[in-house]
């Protein structure tokens, strides 16, 4: 069983430090050590203001589409309970302020809610359910005002529904005046339940479109599931995360890789992934599919794991690892991987001892994120397929 250290990370059995999930449990993922900020942003850029919008105002801002509410984004696993929808409309009852609001203006000034959308889609649900697509709450398991156990909004008396459409909120928002790099590291910083929000967490919540969509679809594939053993906590979107990862690196050749800001890298594979065709983000899903189930096939146990000779048990499974894979068995023909998977007993020693290098043991450990290093892993671990592919 896993340990949990000062800090909030756990350690595994290997001496392997492991990311936490939004409930403080074992994500199956390997921390990773991050880059170090080559370019410092200067503080003056952040143009942050705050405001106090009245419920009716952010209602009628989402009828309208002003808000994006990133229904799929959760910051923990599955809605809030009736019960605690109910309680928080309750607290509105009683007056009881709600924690502030974090928000990202847009091009139009539409607002992004980055913290608070489970509290705002709460009151959306209470009070204009259609605007959220949900089915309308009643009040159930109230602590104080019992009374109205079972009402909808329409049932309340006039003088509660006017309170609560009238109720004042803060909402911290960052202007679109501000980069998108001060504007993520800025979020970043954000504590929300003791956890701050992680950097796929941030990216879906400020980069709408159809790359969510895709990265969804491929997080929840049959085949990653498999090929990951269904080790990968979804809670703090580490599963969205390693399938970014493997287009980010797919749609660009990583023996080309030049960018400083490896966050940078992937929020821009974002934008470009939604201004694709579906027809090639469809394509992508299929080689995403297709390396998952040779990867699976080759390493089984430990796919996408560090591992030593010998070894018993498991480690968590390593993101950089899992780009290095991923990207070379999906650029492989079908012929190829078919080979590759013929020798697959080979093929899992020559990685085996990949993996006592100590040249790749650090490109995918600390500072995944530095050219030197994403060339390095990439370059070594097609060196390993290419002596079994077929193409020597």
């Amino acid at each position: 069983m896993d340990r949990a250290t000062p800090d909030g990370l756990a350690v595994s059995p290997s001496s392997i430090v492991v990311e936490l999930d939004a409930t403080g449990r074992d994500s199956g993922v390997e921390l990773e050590e991050p880059n170090e900020i080559q370019h410092p942003f200067d503080p003056e850029r952040i143009d942050v203001v705050t405001r106090t919008p009245t419920v009716s105002l952010l209602l009628s801002r989402i009828k309208r589409g002003s808000i994006d509410l990133a229904p799929d984004f959760q910051r923990k696993a599955g809605l809030w309970t009736e019960k605690a929808q109910s309680r928080l409309i309750e607290s509105l009852l009683l007056r009881i302020p709600l924690p502030t609001f974090y928000a990202a203006e847009n091009e139009g000034e539409t607002w992004s809610i980055v913290d608070g959308i489970q509290r705002l889609t709460t009151i959306a649900r209470f009070i204009e359910p259609a605007s959220v697509d949900i089915s309308p709450l009643r009040l159930s398991d109230l602590e104080y005002l019992r009374e109205y156990e079972g009402f909808r909004f329409n049932q309340l008396p006039g003088r509660l529904m006017t309170r609560l459409e009238e109720t004042e909120v803060v909402l911290h928002l960052i202007r679109h005046t501000t980069p998108e790099e001060v504007k993520f590291n800025v979020f970043g910083r954000i504590n929300t339940g003791g956890l701050v929000l992680s950097q796929q967490e941030l990216r879906h919540a400020l980069i709408p479109g159809a790359a969510r969509a895709l990265l969804s679809a491929l997080a929840q594939s049959p085949k990653f599931l498999t090929a990951t053993a269904r080790s990968v906590s979804p809670s703090r979107m580490a599963d969205r995360e390693m399938a970014l990862r493997f287009l980010a690196f797919r749609r660009a050749n990583p023996q080309e890789y030049s960018e400083q800001d490896f966050d940078a890298f992937l929020r821009k594979t974002m934008w470009e992934l939604n201004s694709e065709t579906e027809a090639e983000r469809s394509r992508l899903a299929a080689e995403f599919d297709a390396a998952m189930t040779c990867a699976h096939d080759l390493f089984s146990y430990h796919t996408f794991r560090k591992q030593a000779l010998g070894q018993r048990g498991r480690n968590p499974i390593n993101k950089a690892l899992f780009e290095a894979t991923s990207v070379n068995l999906a650029s492989r023909t079908p012929a190829q991987r078919s080979t590759l998977v013929a020798k697959k007993n080979i093929v899992n020693d020559d990685v085996v001892e990949l993996l006592a290098d100590p040249v790749f043991e650090r490109a995918i450990s600390v500072g995944t994120g530095d050219v030197g290093k994403v060339r390095a892993r990439f370059q070594m671990f097609d060196e390993v397929l290419r002596r079994h592919d077929g193409t020597a």
